[in-house]
């Protein structure tokens, strides 16, 4: 399978992977062939990209990062949490619930074959706080597990990351999702949310302070000049160091109703230049080994003009993968050819190209 910008996918394509919505609901199974008016409504829904059955890679397995019950099982859990505090409820929070969920995305993980590949997920912009705090999570379990966290500590660190924007629920959706620039005023609201999500967590005492305090820190920056307190370096708690971290990438790289997602690279890049100033350097030297420039799956263009997919990745050479190419230029090569970029340094990847 490969991925495929939804805008050119052909009418009769076969879906590789089936299409959910933020809450782990199938809205179309794999095996599904595309009608242009499924087209035409997933570009309408948000969905930028797709994954679609290719008979060229068909011995080239590509994993989810979590399976979709899993997704569907913490999306219920933050849902549930949500009622309870917007019914004035949340010192009876059920956090054997939030437990038990972030339990279910360690075992997907460390059971993965591919954890540094596998973050791809197909999703539109319904409920972007609920599919954020999700997918933040699963980026965050990949550092905390890269960091050699014990259980205990990848589930105390995993609970508050799954709760880590919990405050924003007490924030105007008018706010949350404004399409132009915020006000001073609006601003201060939305920073707040670090204030309310501990305040909320640290009312039960079943939820631990540590985890609590992902809540809490997660917008400082390692140079003092975050919120809400404007803590600097190894003052921030390691939890929250992987956390602001997960928070950025997965931001950037989802798309919103006011904004474009980025590209997997751009946002790689963009966080690995933000060392000693707003994240942490030992951190992101985590971040660089772990998480995949380029997604497998994805479609890349080469610096000798040819293009085709990645296969596997590098885990040595996070920015080089396997990739197999089929075209050269726009012709269709007569067999496909594979490279391990790690094994040719004068070829590059010069951009995204998911045709």
């Amino acid at each position: 399978m490969r991925l495929v910008n939804t805008r050119y996918v052909k009418e009769g394509s076969v879906l590789a992977r089936p299409v959910i919505n933020s809450s782990g609901r199938i809205l179309l199974q794999s095996g599904v062939r595309v009608t242009a008016s499924y087209i035409e409504r997933l570009i309408t829904m948000g969905y930028d990209v797709l994954f679609i059955e290719d008979d060229r890679l068909q011995d080239v397995e590509f994993h989810m990062s979590i399976t979709g019950q899993t997704r569907e099982v913490a999306y219920k859990t933050i849902k549930n949490v949500s009622r309870y505090i917007e019914s004035g409820q949340e010192s009876t929070l059920v956090v054997a619930d939030v437990r038990s969920s972030v339990e279910q995305m360690i075992n997907d993980l460390l059971s993965s074959s591919d954890i540094l590949g596998n973050l791809t997920e197909i999703l539109g912009y319904d409920d972007y706080t609920f599919h954020h705090s999700i997918n933040t999570t699963i980026i965050g379990l990949v550092l905390g597990i890269a960091s050699g966290f014990s259980e205990q500590k990848l589930i105390e660190f995993g609970m508050g990351i799954l709760m880590h924007d919990i405050g924003k629920i007490l924030i105007p959706e008018n706010i949350l999702n404004k399409k132009t620039p915020l006000t001073d005023e609006e601003f201060e609201e939305i920073k707040r949310h670090t204030i309310d999500g501990f305040n909320i967590l640290r009312k039960n005492n079943d939820f631990g302070l540590l985890s609590a305090h992902v809540a809490f820190q997660h917008q400082e920056k390692w140079d003092g000049t975050g919120y809400p307190r404007g803590l600097k370096g190894y003052e921030i708690h390691e939890y929250a160091r992987l956390a602001a971290v997960a928070d950025v990438y997965e931001a950037l790289t989802s798309k919103r109703v006011y904004r474009k997602a980025l590209e997997a690279n751009a946002a790689y890049e963009y966080i690995v230049s933000q060392s000693n100033t707003h994240f942490c350097p030992q951190t992101l030297e985590i971040f660089k080994k772990h998480i995949a420039v380029y997604p497998s799956g994805s479609g890349v263009l080469l610096s000798n003009g040819q293009r085709g997919n990645v296969v596997k990745q590098n885990p040595a050479f996070p920015n080089r993968p396997f990739v197999r190419v089929f075209y050269e230029k726009e012709e269709e090569l007569d067999s496909p050819i594979d490279f391990n970029l790690a094994e040719y340094p004068s070829l590059m990847i010069t951009a995204v190209d998911n045709r």
